[in-house]
């Protein structure tokens, strides 16, 4: 039997220790801040958790994100055995921001660390919307660093579902960095099991074209990744921003592997080996738009009205 958004709610603040949500509302966004990660709630409903320490993954992610209705849309983490398949756990822990090859080193595999050092603006509700800022450093596998990042999050609830904004700056004022040319580069996310297009689920992006196969290696304005759960169509659609310095390719799965790449232009086969070198003390940004959708029965979900909600100067 599948349990209510409240059950689900109340078990995982008991696990995490929490004892109280801070700046809940019933009706909007709420939080509860731990020593490793906010729990992230809309309507008392589950929404994710932000994971800013981790012993294994060593980088922030998204776990255990949820549509409206409380249905969970990305893998369990960590996966549950005979019920998910359990490949690359580290690896994809739900939603993330990473990179195969940053300056020659794997922060994608957890070679790297991704290390979180403060929140720069401390979560809150404000106009309906939940936003945090994260300040974190690249370090190499000797302890190098190799540039900072500052991640800008911005949780909003729209027509569609759930809109999430990820904005990240790179910089370093001691030398230049470079990124390098991978399929593991991007944002990345891993579906929920019944949804992966093995079990049924669709990948469809603004093309028109449709599975992991047609998609793969392909640009798009957005790719989206859904499924069927409990009877209800929900998924996962990724918008890179048009600002960005270049579209991104999709790196995607049949086993629920979906990645904006806008870095591999060789390793997504679309020509010369790609090479984004960033000067010292000069910054490099990147945007990505995740909406996170579920559909009542009968009810059609309007990608192309989201994708031009995502763009709408208000959410720039």
């Amino acid at each position: 039997m599948m349990k209510t958004p409240r059950t689900v709610l109340k078990t995982a603040l008991a696990l995490a220790g929490a004892t109280a949500l801070l700046a809940a509302d019933e009706s909007g966004f709420g939080f509860a801040q731990k020593e490793d990660r906010l729990l992230i709630t809309h309507g008392g409903q589950p929404v994710a958790s932000y994971v800013f320490r981790d012993e294994k993954i060593r980088r922030p992610f998204f776990a255990q994100v949820h549509a409206p209705g409380g249905l969970q849309v990305t893998r369990h983490h960590p996966p549950r055995s005979g019920e998910d398949e359990t490949d690359h756990d580290t690896m994809h822990p739900g939603l993330w921001l990473a990179f195969g090859d940053l300056s020659g080193e794997d922060f994608w595999r957890n070679k790297g660390t991704v290390r979180h050092e403060r929140f720069v603006e401390p979560p809150v509700v404000r106009d309906g919307a939940l936003t945090f800022t994260a300040a974190n450093r690249f370090l190499t596998r000797e302890g190098k660093a190799l540039c900072a990042q500052t991640s800008r999050i911005t949780l909003s609830a729209r027509p569609g579902g759930y809109l999430l904004i990820w904005e990240a700056e790179f910089k370093s004022d001691d030398g230049d960095f470079y990124f390098g040319d991978q399929e593991e580069m991007g944002l990345g996310l891993r579906v929920a099991t019944p949804m992966t297009e093995k079990n049924g689920g669709m990948i469809l992006n603004s093309a028109g074209q449709k599975t992991a196969q047609a998609t793969w290696g392909k640009p798009a304005d957005w790719c989206d990744y859904s499924g069927t759960l409990y009877n209800r169509r929900a998924g996962l659609m990724i918008m890179p921003d048009p600002k960005n310095f270049r579209p991104s390719w999709f790196h995607n799965r049949d086993y629920g592997l979906m990645v904006a790449n806008p870095f591999g232009r060789n390793a997504m086969t679309q020509g010369a080996p790609s090479r984004v070198e960033v000067k010292r003390g000069e910054s490099f940004r990147l945007r990505f738009g995740v909406l996170i959708h579920a559909s009542a029965p009968g009810e059609r979900f309007d990608r192309l009205r989201a994708y031009e909600d995502f763009l709408k100067p208000s959410r720039n």
